[in-house]
């Protein structure tokens, strides 16, 4: 472990904060890569000594020749790419999201190749699907046809395809993660954060409506970012994107268990029964094929985790409330 140097790109947002602790914990050096700005999210689930010990860089994706250097500065052997923009920024604004996402991606394969590194790990997305009615029923294999719907599902393709290349041509290895819809402490943007804004209105004894329902596969924040940092541990070879699995629920289950940890919250949190547009089952088994068992809180277990969580924050006023 020791002579491991871990980067984590977008490590200010949910998964690279969770990415970020665990490393720490292990005693792993790790550095961040991220435009700067609140580290309010890494603040939420560290304290002030875990957070001491990290080398924090300010950076944009964007940047070939900034990313570069901040590997060579750190001395990078594990690459972790998380930085990107999600699906309601990159329908505002196209080319922004373009060239975060996708040139973005691109530089970073580049960054690797050119500092010697042999294996990158990088976000993909449930998005590169088309919707639940275009795929037959069960869960939606990782080698299903891609028919994304939204920009950010077409550049999160195209980065598919960019590792691909980089395999191809540089023998650069490569493994894209897929979630769908991850929970937990520091998941507060996207529709998808929906339950865990659901979760801490229960902590804090407010209402909430989530604004979708049905069935969806749930990652509890600190297994995706394990998923990540095993992946780039493994002796992969070739690239391929793999679904990230988790436990299928129906919103109602949710709910059920935001009530069960956070009791006076019954009857104050509802949801709309419109479900998600993508398949509502993932095959995760693929993926742990190619890198090995992965840990899967049981829904009930994390939701009681992130209640608790959020209520020593609020107290200790680590999580400032509106």
């Amino acid at each position: 472990m020791s002579q491991q140097r871990f980067l984590v790109t977008g490590a200010l947002g949910c998964i690279g904060a969770w990415a970020v602790r665990c490393l720490v914990r292990e005693d792993v050096p790790v550095a961040t890569f991220d435009l700067g700005g609140n580290p309010h999210r890494l603040r939420l689930i560290m304290d002030d000594d875990e957070l001491a010990r990290i080398q924090f860089i300010t950076g944009d994706i964007t940047d070939l020749a900034a990313l570069e250097r901040a590997m060579g500065e750190t001395g990078t052997t594990h690459l972790i790419h998380l930085a990107g923009l999600q699906v309601p920024f990159c329908k505002a604004d196209p080319a922004l999201g373009a060239r975060v996402n996708v040139v973005g991606t691109v530089n970073i394969f580049e960054a690797a190749k050119r500092a010697g590194l042999r294996h990158v790990v990088y976000a993909s997305s449930i998005a590169v699907y088309g919707i639940s009615e275009e795929y037959p029923e069960g869960p939606i294999t990782h080698d299903a046809l891609l028919r994304p719907r939204t920009h950010y599902g077409v550049y999160k393709q195209a980065n598919e395809g960019t590792a691909r290349i980089y395999w191809l041509d540089d023998g650069i290895a490569s493994i894209g993660l897929r979630p769908y819809i991850v929970y937990g402490p520091a998941r507060d943007q996207g529709m998808t954060s929906q339950p865990t804004k659901a979760m801490l209105a229960a902590a804090l004894g407010r209402p909430h409506n989530i604004l979708f329902g049905g069935r969806a596969v749930y990652q509890y924040t600190e297994d995706a970012a394990r998923a990540f940092i095993q992946a780039a541990r493994s002796p992969f070879e070739g690239a391929d994107a793999f679904n990230l699995g988790g436990s299928i629920a129906h919103m109602s289950e949710i709910v059920a268990g935001i009530e069960v940890a956070a009791p006076t919250s019954r009857g104050q949190i509802t949801f709309d029964d419109k479900p998600l547009p993508f398949p509502a089952e993932m095959d995760g088994a693929p993926l742990e094929a190619a890198i090995g068992p992965i840990r899967h809180t049981p829904l009930a277990e994390g939701i009681s985790a992130t209640v608790a969580l959020f209520r020593s924050a609020i107290g200790s006023g680590r999580l400032a409330i509106d």
